[in-house]
């Protein structure tokens, strides 16, 4: 087993510049992923894991053969100063790895029910309400998430960590906002877009087919290409002083309202 001891090593830097570096995740069609629980859902997602990385003191060669079963990483052990420098969380588990993404295109989705339940989030900004809204759907059980005009790649660390591993649970697809629209009414699914005009109680609507819950940002709420080719806007009445909530909240709460229409299935 090959073992790692400086901080100098070459290995180390790439992967802290592929931690702070969307290009060149991009570029070398690699991300990094942390902790136990996020690499086994990452293996039990049928992602590729290239390479292991673990501190022997802290993850023991007994978690480490559960975690990997059949997988045929390179594994490589760590000096405890090494690893540190290379662990994103302050509570860490002793183990990262190196993995390959999966492409996210909109034809490649896939559903198995026939009405679908997708969250579509159109530009979200911070990797922390993305991992909450990927949390959610892993929750819900939802057919997929679609990011429109996303500002990041899903494989950002704070996205990772945020989700807790769900990145790798839930079907994920990107694209710009008029592609998805097209991609919906191809396949007739009804857009229910979270909005202040011209809507209705969102407990209101009927989500028992085909249907995509829209939401957009707190700063700026949905682009106009979204609102006009809604099928319906929805609303959640606010009983405060202010008129919006966080939207990975405002998602779950319209997505589990759908799901109470469909008795959870």
């Amino acid at each position: 087993m090959k073992h790692i001891s400086s901080t100098q090593n070459a290995l180390v830097k790439h992967i802290l510049i592929l931690k702070e570096k969307s290009r060149t995740r991009k570029k070398s069609n690699q991300f990094i992923v942390e902790g136990q629980r996020e690499i086994s859902l990452a293996i039990k997602g049928n992602y590729k894991i290239e390479t292991v990385l673990f501190d022997p003191e802290i993850c023991n060669e007994t978690t480490l053969k559960n975690i990997l079963g059949n997988t045929t990483a390179e594994v490589i052990s760590l000096t405890k100063d090494v690893y540190q420098k290379l662990a994103y969380r302050t509570t860490t588990e002793g183990i990262l790895a190196i993995a390959q993404p999966k492409s996210h295109q909109l034809h490649q989705l896939h559903f198995k029910n026939k009405n679908p339940l997708i969250l579509i989030a159109e530009a979200p900004e911070k990797p922390g309400n993305i991992g909450a809204i990927l949390r959610t759907a892993d929750a819900a059980n939802l057919d997929a998430v679609i990011i429109a005009n996303p500002k990041t790649d899903v494989y950002n660390p704070n996205i990772l960590r945020s989700s807790v591993g769900c990145v790798f649970t839930t079907q994920i697809a990107t694209g710009n906002t008029l592609e998805i629209i097209e991609y919906l009414q191809k396949n007739n699914i009804k857009t229910y877009c979270a909005a202040l005009t011209a809507s209705v109680n969102y407990h209101t609507v009927n989500y028992k087919h085909a249907a995509a819950i829209v939401v957009g940002t707190e700063a700026t709420g949905l682009s106009d290409e979204w609102l006009k080719n809604s099928s319906q806007n929805i609303i959640i009445p606010m009983q405060g002083e202010i008129d919006s909530m966080n939207v990975s909240v405002a998602a779950a709460i319209v997505i589990f309202e759908a799901k109470r229409q469909r008795n959870f299935q």
